[in-house]
């Protein structure tokens, strides 16, 4: 599902946006190690790699991650759902206003498996395609869903870093919706 699916992302999803990417393998910090402390503190960041990452850039500041997608081919055992949801949740530890799904592939009638609503609490969303590569109408609504995600991403980013200014967004509601297909 790699280079395929990061090329059909790139297409279908990011084409109005010059300032995103998608990335494939890339390496993001779950966690921060203190090797000592003194005048300045050392550090060493504790990485895992990505299947697909979804990046802003953000000039001589560097980049952001906005999106994960973990993808699975054909089956995803109760021990995956975990491990993948645990995975997210480290890199959210991080990265706060970061979405995370998970992509399962040539699952030709089946539905998604009821272990990952179970134990997929970390998930942002979750997607099943028929085949190896999405139909039309499965990217046209999976892109859909990740544009929504990656608006989700920059609104909870301000949220959480913006909270504090006087010139802010006040809000007195703030509801995760459930949408199902």
């Amino acid at each position: 599902m790699g280079s395929h699916m990061q090329e059909r992302i790139a297409a279908s999803t990011l084409r109005d946006e010059s300032d995103l990417e998608v990335r494939a393998g890339q390496r993001l910090p779950y966690g921060f190690e203190i090797q000592s402390y003194g005048s300045e503190r050392e550090t060493s960041a504790i990485e895992f790699e990505t299947d697909l990452m979804i990046v802003e850039n953000a000039g001589e500041a560097g980049w952001k991650p906005r999106v994960v997608l973990e993808a699975k081919m054909r089956t995803v055992t109760t021990h995956d759902a975990i491990t993948y949801s645990h995975k997210a949740a480290h890199h959210k530890a991080v990265h706060p206003y970061l979405r995370y799904g998970i992509i399962l592939g040539d699952r030709s009638h089946y539905p998604l498996p009821g272990r990952l609503y179970r134990h997929g609490a970390h998930f942002d969303f979750m997607v099943s395609f028929t085949d190896t590569s999405p139909t039309r109408t499965e990217m046209d609504q999976f892109s859909s869903v990740l544009r929504d995600e990656i608006e989700a991403s920059r609104a909870y980013e301000r949220l959480i870093y913006e909270s504090r200014r006087r010139d802010r967004d006040h809000y007195t509601l703030f509801h995760r919706r459930l949408q199902l297909k």
